[in-house]
């Protein structure tokens, strides 16, 4: 059994794994299939997250089956399941709220937890959630970054004809491309590579494709904000319709907000982070159900997790839509 680890920022490696310990109480032990590589992933690699821990091991995107469980866990040897990465205590006052997705005490895979880039790896069978047979491993290793877009659409009205901009094209970007479109909105995506124009259209081929600085009068009824600079969160306030919605989930550290134009035009403004677990799992593999909802087409590559530098690096590029580490495959 193999693992990538995390030695220091931009310092990894492929090692074998010392044998996992038989699962305790609830503890579950998981033989990985797929994961995805997330924009996080890459800035823990580039050390851009301050409150990451070294060395790590990466990975939150996961999915596998199970092959041992603990006394007290619900699951089956067999069992495909999709993890939760982020954890939550259950008896702080944002999780006794409802908000688990900011407990006090959270902790994150990859990040400051050992993560699951792993052939196998041990992890509380309270962080997992079954796999229905209907839906693929290429559906399903998407789980976790599209609940992110179903629980940032929860927050606004959404219907048909409705007109949504998407800033910043990356995975998420393009994951809330996909929702829209499915949701019969009408799609304008906004980025500054030329590159995403391609793959926002081969998700939909009728999406509208800017660049910033092409903008002039447009407005939208709803905006998602997911690029995560100061110019995109800016640039986001101006092109919210009277009434309408902006939603931001890219992580600029800060930006001018314009006051007044909110107020007078009633715009409303949420920051929306990671889920609610397990409603927003449970609402997006039922929406992954549906044959009609194409998630595939947000992959650009599944590559062997012996290739993780040529990984990294396409998923670097910006260049690609998810990038996939297969742990499927033994090394020969």
């Amino acid at each position: 059994m193999y693992e990538l680890y995390l030695t220091n920022p931009e310092e990894m490696i492929l090692k074998k794994m010392e044998p996992l310990s038989q699962p305790q109480r609830d503890d579950v032990k998981v033989k990985i299939t797929y994961g995805g590589i997330c924009g996080s992933d890459l800035r823990v690699f580039d050390g851009k997250v301050p409150y990451a821990t070294y060395p790590v091991r990466p990975g939150h995107e996961l999915i596998g089956t199970v092959t041992e469980t603990g006394p007290d866990s619900n699951f089956s040897v067999g069992d495909r399941v999709v993890v939760l990465p982020n954890t939550f205590c259950d008896e702080c006052d944002m999780c006794l709220k409802g908000y688990r997705n900011i407990c006090r005490h959270k902790k994150s895979l990859g990040i400051n937890l050992d993560g699951g880039f792993a052939q196998e790896f041990m992890i509380s069978s309270k962080f997992l959630l079954s796999i229905p047979d209907e839906i693929t491993d290429e559906k399903a290793v998407l789980i976790e970054p599209l609940a992110v877009i179903v629980h940032a659409f929860k927050k606004v009205k959404l219907n048909k004809n409705s007109r949504v901009a998407i800033i910043g094209c990356g995975n998420e970007g393009l994951l809330a491309t996909l929702y829209a479109s499915h949701m019969g909105a009408e799609v304008t995506v906004i980025d500054i590579n030329p590159r995403k124009k391609e793959l926002a259209k081969q998700i939909n081929e009728d999406v509208t494709f800017l660049y910033p600085q092409d903008i002039t009068t447009e407005k939208f009824d709803v905006v998602i904000e997911s690029a995560g600079v100061r110019s995109a969160v800016e640039q986001a306030f101006k092109l919210v319709n009277p009434g309408g919605s902006l939603v931001i989930i890219g992580l600029a550290k800060e930006a001018n907000i314009p006051v007044v134009d909110i107020v007078r035009n009633e715009i409303n403004v949420f920051g929306s982070v990671i889920y609610h677990f397990p409603e927003d799992y449970l609402d997006t593999i039922k929406l992954l159900s549906d044959p009609g909802f194409e998630a595939e087409k947000v992959i650009s590559k599944i590559m062997h997790f012996k290739d993780y530098k040529k990984a990294y690096e396409y998923a670097k590029s910006g260049d690609y839509g998810k990038i996939i580490l297969n742990f499927k495959e033994e090394i020969n």
